[in-house]
């Protein structure tokens, strides 16, 4: 929801560019291989093996190509274990081969490296999402969040960067949470 949020609302208004990072729950959380979190995390870490794969040819906006295939397919399609990730990387318009990362292990450390950049700035005791950026200072920031359960029309979504930007501005800030109490609202397939 905040990837559509910054996509569809915020960036055209805030000339933002966006530069698509992986964070994996299968390395930040290591869980046991007998937990029920275990497959979903193991899932999505292999699907950011083919997401750093599409990087390293066709750069950040094959990343969002195939994040933004991949988030159809999970979240409005409910398939994140069953699709076939060859069939994901055709309908986002890149190659197949990459699905040969999918399976290796020698991506993982790009994940770590790039997953460790975003904690380093927003800390270790937070999950996804996470926004980084130069706040008005000139200081680069990160924060967890937000964690949104819709997406706001264009003027709510804009008041929400523009106090988020503003709160990261303040030295000392660290955080603001309630209790979500409602499930994502996915709305129409991107």
């Amino acid at each position: 929801m905040t990837a559509r949020w910054v996509v569809d609302e915020v960036q055209p208004e805030r000339d933002l560019e966006v530069t698509w990072e992986p964070i994996s729950l299968l390395l930040k959380n290591d869980p046991d291989p007998a937990s029920d979190r275990y497959p979903v995390y193991k899932r999505t870490h292999d699907l950011l093996r083919v997401l750093e794969s599409v990087r390293a040819t066709d750069g950040n906006d094959g990343v969002f190509a195939l994040y933004w295939e991949f988030g159809r397919r999970i979240h409005h399609d409910r398939e994140l274990m069953g699709f076939p990730v060859v069939d994901a990387l055709s309908s986002a318009g890149l190659d197949g081969s990459h699905s040969e990362a999918y399976d290796d292990q020698a991506w993982d450390d790009e994940i770590r490296t790039r997953m460790d950049a975003g904690l380093e700035l927003a800390g270790d005791d937070i999950g996804t999402p996470i926004i980084a950026f130069d706040n008005a200072a000139g200081v680069r920031v990160g924060i967890f969040g937000p964690v949104i359960t819709r997406v706001p029309d264009r003027d709510l979504s804009l008041q929400l960067w523009d106090g988020l930007t503003a709160v990261m501005a303040v030295p000392g800030f660290w955080e603001l949470k309630r209790t979500r109490t409602e499930r994502p609202e996915f709305g129409d397939r991107p």
